[in-house]
């Protein structure tokens, strides 16, 4: 498919997509939304894949959803319509069975700021800035900012963020757990790529079984999930990884994993 909104590239195990909308500040649209579902089928479907990058420019990771569309929608049946588009692609996202890695540079608000969320991790530059302005202009954030919000950094900040629609910097998120570093902007993709190598490097299919783990719990009680956690610690032991691993561990080597 030739993409007209994001860039992608791929190698050593990591794939990058790049929000690429310059001129309209990487906002959200129909088309962005149809071609990120695209690659992310492709994706799914490569082996070679074992953790994605996404991006977006120096100054605007994504700033908002693309107010042009949005004001076109009349009625709550086209709001339906537009937001389960919307919700599907950045569902997928949560739930590739490999990790996604924000490394966000300037602005990231309202449905960008939603995007970083559907994310594993978040890198975040020193110029990063994040927020849910949506209570402004009479509406609510509807691709996860009351959901993931709350479950990422808690309730009662998350509220705050919400009711008045405020920014914060790339410190203030740090400090409060919505991103997992800050970094220099000249040196997020650098920093990027190197926690995605990191992570390249672990046994693939435990990697996987990890963020299925870690996803399915947060949606159980306490008793369940450690059901589930059982479940999914016992998959493991029919892998050749898991083997090469302990034996490696025992033996005092580096492991040679083989995502088997």
């Amino acid at each position: 498919m030739d993409y007209q909104t994001i860039l992608y590239e791929k190698g050593e195990g990591i794939a990058v997509i790049t929000l690429n909308r310059p001129k309209s500040m990487n906002a959200l649209n129909s088309q962005l939304f149809r071609e990120l579902d695209h690659v992310l089928t492709e994706i799914d479907g490569d082996e070679e894949v074992k953790v994605v990058i996404l991006a977006g420019t120096e100054k605007f990771f994504a700033a908002g959803a693309d107010i042009t569309e949005i004001g076109g929608i009349a009625t709550p049946v086209d709001a339906h319509r537009f937001l389960k588009d919307v919700q599907a692609v950045f569902n997928r996202i949560e739930d590739l069975e490999k990790p996604v890695i924000a490394a966000v540079s300037g602005l990231a608000l309202g449905g960008g700021c939603e995007l970083t969320l559907a994310c594993d991790l978040r890198i975040a530059a020193d110029n990063a800035t994040f927020g849910q302005p949506e209570i402004k202009i009479g509406v609510i954030p509807g691709a996860g900012g009351t959901q993931r919000l709350p479950r990422i950094i808690g309730i009662t900040k998350a509220k705050e963020l919400l009711y008045t629609g405020d920014f914060i910097d790339a410190q203030e998120a740090y400090r409060i757990g919505l991103v997992n570093k800050v970094v220099p902007a000249a040196s997020l993709m650098q920093e990027a790529r190197k926690m995605a190598g990191k992570i390249a490097r672990q046994p693939g299919f435990a990697l996987k079984i990890t963020k299925i783990a870690v996803n399915g719990g947060m949606n159980m009680d306490m008793k369940s999930a450690m059901a589930y956690e059982a479940r999914c610690f016992e998959i493991l032991f029919s892998t050749a990884d898991q083997k090469e691993g302990m034996k490696a561990f025992v033996e005092k080597r580096k492991p040679a994993f083989t995502d088997r």
